[in-house]
């Protein structure tokens, strides 16, 4: 940077500086984002300043010519902001404004917000989490790592604290919690950390294969033997069909290394077989990963009954993926015999970014971790702990734990009441999974000769899934409903119902009856208007003619056609 760049900047500060109150305020966006920490005089004084730092003389007067564009306060369609200008110094930078908008472009009204019924994919966040964070977002900003002041001792005791709340919703020890970014990392971490590092390294092979040399074999064929069958013992891993995306992933990766790895199929009810399980294991297995409760249809998984078969065999390690189940059912790690666990933050009603993982350490499970560098965590995840988050995660584990039964209660009231009104107005309507071995805020429906896809288009004021919100923007049917034996047709006309701890008998009611009406409305003349409930929030009329209505299977069906009785490649 030469002389004249240097002159540049002080003249830049020197202009800014002369506007400036001798009491220095808030960034503007912090005002926005915490508005409710400000009084009205702190917002008037910072505003004031703010029309300080932008002085007319950057704005100089423009020609009424048509060339120059002027733009559109969105707050008062009548005010003209001023135009963007080209000052002179190179290294000023011209205010722009936030929002803008061009003369011909109609401002939308405010509309109402869907009802969320998407629980699955995300929760939103508890206030009382929120009252949690807030502090160590704005005063206790130290980082928990340093131990030399006092700013990071007190974010180390917060996150010590949250830390006992998240191994106490899961019955485990305060030190077997590791704090990860979510349950996508957790996963990659369980599975290829605990596969990674039980695989005989080279260095272990070539120091014995040497000894095998030099020395004569006979007098070391004990210490031989055992380390080749080491070697063939750690290379094959177990999971299932329906696992989430960033489990099945992980496996392919492992299978690319060199790992074997065994899907199990489910039942029609989407449990795993125990037998089977257990058939499967094989000497050289060291790791089986199970999702607690599915994403997509809720089923609960006999955790306990599977940690009792895998025990039985030395050397296996047992891996839960539990982000949907910690929190909304009991969870016991030492009654279940769970070696490695995955949590998620912002399905409980947490902050997003967090998660944790639950690595056993008595007996001690060992892992190769993904992330290396400051040995944060044990050494297994590197990285600055984010307080804040962390801080919300505990808080949201220890409200988990007090309202687990009244949750549980009021969701399990509110999916059974959607679920009756649907099926008792609608017809050919097949629930995915087992009403009771699921988690009743999971309702996966099937409407069978129904798009999924034209069903949420009419169900724009609802907030709805038609499967996993990692997988939901493709035009390929759902895997799990496909590995419950579901055909192409069902799979792609299922819906998903995610019910949680906010959401009220109101909303409830009126999904079903918005599902019911879009269901099995009939046509409306021409002639007549139609009533008020086709229309949505932005008065717009969805459909004249029920879903059902439109399609032409619906209409073989009820002339008594067998439709899987027809070879539909030669029509």
């Amino acid at each position: 940077m030469n002389s004249s760049h240097i002159h540049g900047l002080m003249r830049s500060s020197l202009r800014l500086a002369a506007h400036a109150p001798s009491k220095r305020p808030l960034p503007a966006r912090f005002v926005t984002s915490a508005s409710q920490y400000v009084s009205r005089s702190q917002k008037a004084e910072m505003a004031e300043v703010v029309d300080q730092q932008r002085p007319s003389d950057l704005f100089p007067p423009q020609s009424s010519s048509s060339s120059s564009s002027q733009f559109i306060n969105p707050q008062a369609t009548l005010d003209i902001v001023d135009p963007i200008v080209h000052h002179p110094d190179p290294l000023h930078v011209t205010p722009v404004p936030e929002l803008r908008q061009t003369e011909n472009v109609q401002i939308q009204e405010k509309v109402a917000r869907p009802i969320y019924l998407d629980m699955q994919a995300t929760t939103p966040l508890d206030p009382r989490v929120l009252d949690a964070m807030m502090p160590f977002m704005t005063n206790q900003y130290g980082n928990p790592h340093s131990k030399t002041h006092a700013y990071g001792w007190e974010t180390e005791q917060a996150v010590e604290t949250a830390r006992s709340h998240v191994a106490n919703l899961i019955g485990a020890s305060t030190k077997d919690i590791v704090f990860t970014s979510g349950a996508t990392e957790t996963n990659n971490m369980s599975i290829k950390g605990v596969s990674r590092f039980y695989k005989v390294h080279l260095l272990a092979s070539s120091l014995f294969f040497l000894m095998n040399i030099i020395l004569p074999s006979n007098r070391f064929s004990c210490f031989v033997t055992p380390y080749a069958t080491f070697q063939e013992r750690k290379r094959h891993i177990i999971t299932t069909q329906t696992e989430h995306k960033c489990v099945l992933d992980s496996c392919r990766v492992l299978q690319d290394e060199g790992f074997d790895v065994t899907y199990l199929p489910v039942q029609r009810n989407g449990l795993i077989d125990l037998q089977q399980l257990a058939a499967s294991i094989r000497p050289d297995t060291v790791l089986v990963s199970i999702m607690a409760v599915n994403n997509e249809i809720g089923i609960i998984q006999p955790l306990k009954e599977i940690g009792a078969i895998i025990r039985r065999h030395k050397g296996v390690f047992f891996h839960t993926d539990a982000a949907q189940a910690v929190g909304k059912i009991p969870i016991d790690v030492e009654d279940m015999q769970i070696d490695l666990l995955s949590m998620s933050s912002h399905k409980i009603y947490g902050p997003k970014g967090i998660g944790a993982a639950y690595v056993r350490r008595r007996p001690r499970v060992r892992l190769e971790p993904i992330l290396n560098g400051g040995g944060q965590e044990r050494g297994l995840r590197s990285g600055t702990v984010p307080a804040p988050l962390v801080v919300g995660f505990g808080e949201a584990c220890r409200l988990a734990k007090l309202e687990i039964e009244n949750d549980h209660e009021h969701v399990s009231r509110l999916s059974q009441r959607l679920h009756d009104k649907i099926t008792q107005s609608c017809t050919h309507i097949v629930r995915n999974g087992d009403a009771t071995l699921g988690y009743p805020g999971c309702l996966n429906l099937s409407f069978e000769y129904i798009e999924g896809e034209s069903l949420l288009m009419a169900m724009k004021d609802v907030a709805l899934s038609s499967g996993s919100a990692c997988t939901s923007a493709s035009l390929e049917p759902s895997y799990v409903l496909r590995a419950l034996g579901a055909s192409d047709e069902n799979a792609h006309s299922s819906l998903r119902f995610g019910i949680g701890r906010f959401t009220t008998e109101k909303e409830v009611d009126f999904v079903a009856d918005k599902i019911v009406d879009v269901v099995t409305r009939q046509s409306y003349p021409l002639s007549a208007p139609p009533p008020l409930s086709l229309y949505n929030y932005s008065n717009r009329i969805l459909f004249l003619s029920g879903l059902r209505e439109m399609s032409p299977l619906w209409e073989m069906v009820q002339e008594g056609i067998d439709l899987k009785s027809i070879n539909w490649s030669q029509h």
